[in-house]
C-alpha cells in the first residue's frame, strides 16, 4: 500500500508565500513523475507543475516565474515553493506520483490567498 501525505497548506495575504510538501510512504519500488494538481471552487482539476525522475519540469503558465516544482528521490517527497501568490492561487491543491507505475493522490491541503 502506498500513501501520499501532504502539508504546508494555509493562510497567506497576497504577496506572500508558502512551501508545500508531499511524501510518499509504503511499498515503494520506482517513482516517476511527481506533479501538483489544484482545484477551486467550482473548477475543474487542474495541472500546477510536473517534475520528471530526471527532473524536467512543466509549468502552467498562470504560475510560470512564480512557483517552483522540486524533488528528493531519497525522501520520495516533492515540494513546491509558491512567491508571489495571488487571490486567484487559492484552492486545494493535490500532489500526484506515478508510484510503481501507478497513479497515486494525496489527499489535498488548502492554500488560501487574501487580498
Amino acid at each position: 500500500q502506498v500513501q501520499l501525505v501532504e502539508s504546508g497548506g494555509g493562510l497567506v495575504q497576497t504577496g506572500g508565500s508558502l512551501r508545500l510538501s508531499c511524501a510518499a510512504s509504503g511499498s515503494i519500488f520506482s517513482i516517476n513523475v511527481m506533479g501538483w494538481y489544484r482545484q477551486a471552487p467550482g473548477n475543474q482539476r487542474e495541472l500546477v507543475a510536473i517534475i520528471s525522475r530526471l527532473r524536467s519540469t512543466n509549468y502552467a503558465d498562470s504560475v510560470k516565474g512564480r512557483f517552483t516544482i522540486s524533488r528528493d528521490n531519497a525522501k520520495n517527497t516533492v515540494y513546491l515553493q509558491m512567491n508571489n501568490l495571488k487571490p486567484e492561487d487559492t484552492a486545494v491543491y493535490y500532489c500526484n506520483m506515478a508510484v510503481n507505475y501507478e497513479s497515486y493522490w494525496g489527499q489535498g491541503t488548502q492554500v488560501t490567498v487574501s487580498s
